[in-house]
């Protein structure tokens, strides 16, 4: 399988029986294995159009996206309040400086200037959060207070990532986005693409298995419950930059496990989607979507046939 898949990707023959030659080496003299993997890294490295070593940190951009949160969203500390704001606003800074230099040459402005309209906007981003979970608190009846919904809701921890990463790709600043939203899918189970664009307030309820495309359009105070998909007819890469995701408009409530596709998909205001309904047409405003089935209830004594066993 490895020769298979280096064979597809070689650059002519010689760069092929080379890579095959290294890894023959490696496994005849295991006391040279260390140089063995050095000639084979560098082989392989020749092979990839990837400019390694000069990539974001992954790692780093977890930290920033739980440095950002807790800038935000402060919870015990031993100073005033105003004085871990600005000490913790100086470690996001410096991160974030680090995060983008990298990708430097990609970025439409210099890095210090893209730092500081991120923070500029973060202001904007804090008001925004702060009505989201007010929305949550509002919308589910299992909430208690606003500080439960910021410290233990992983909706909220995933619309806050989300947010964040939403300035830096308006910023035009490339990977970095999608590492912070990928870090709050890993934590949350919440897939949502930092391209993607999303009123005020927002509501995710459970969340697990939630997936919002790139091109998706939320409108302001909508509800998304779990294993609800905003997704792409197809997955085709001629598609790209054309939008693909659904419009949902304001007011809407999409229930578990509902699959709303297509970039030409508009579900209008007001409307209620059911539970595990599948959606590829537009909606009127103040329609309810749902998927009927033949559900029934026997009582057990009528039940002839044996539905007890033993796995």
């Amino acid at each position: 399988m490895l020769l298979l898949l280096l064979w597809r990707h070689r650059r002519g023959d010689f760069i092929f029986i080379s890579i095959v030659y290294s890894l023959i080496n490696i496994v005849q003299n295991p006391s040279h294995s260390s140089e063995g993997f050095c000639v084979f890294n560098s082989l392989i490295m020749r092979n990839v159009n990837v400019d390694f070593g000069k990539l974001p940190s992954k790692h780093k951009a977890n930290d920033f996206a739980g440095q950002v949160f807790e800038y935000l969203f402060p919870s015990v500390t031993d100073v005033p309040l105003e004085h871990f704001r600005d000490s913790q606003k100086r470690i996001i800074e410096a991160n974030l400086l680090q995060l983008l230099r990298p990708v430097e040459s990609k970025l439409p402005a210099l890095v210090e200037d893209i730092a500081a309209k991120f923070f500029v906007e973060l202001e904007n981003v804090f008001d925004r959060l702060v009505a989201d979970a007010r929305f949550f608190v509002e919308s589910d009846p299992a909430a208690d207070c606003i500080e439960e919904v910021i410290v233990a809701y992983p909706g909220f921890y995933a619309i806050s990532v989300f947010r964040v990463a939403h300035i830096l790709y308006d910023l035009k600043v490339p990977i970095l986005p999608r590492l912070l939203t990928e870090h709050a899918h890993t934590q949350t189970g919440i897939d949502i693409h930092p391209g993607a664009t999303i009123g005020v307030p927002f509501f995710i309820d459970h969340g697990t298995g939630i997936v919002v495309g790139q091109t998706t359009l939320i409108g302001n105070r909508v509800k998304l419950y779990q294993g609800v998909t905003l997704g792409a007819l197809a997955v085709r890469k001629e598609a790209q930059g054309q939008k693909r995701h659904p419009t949902i408009e304001d007011n809407v409530i999409i229930y578990a496990g509902s699959c709303i596709l297509g970039g030409d998909t508009t579900v209008g205001n007001d409307s209620v989607i059911g539970g595990n309904v599948w959606l590829t047409e537009s909606v009127l405003p103040y329609s309810i979507v749902y998927t009927q089935t033949d559900t029934r209830i026997r009582d057990k004594s009528e039940m002839r046939e044996v539905i007890d066993y033993v796995i």
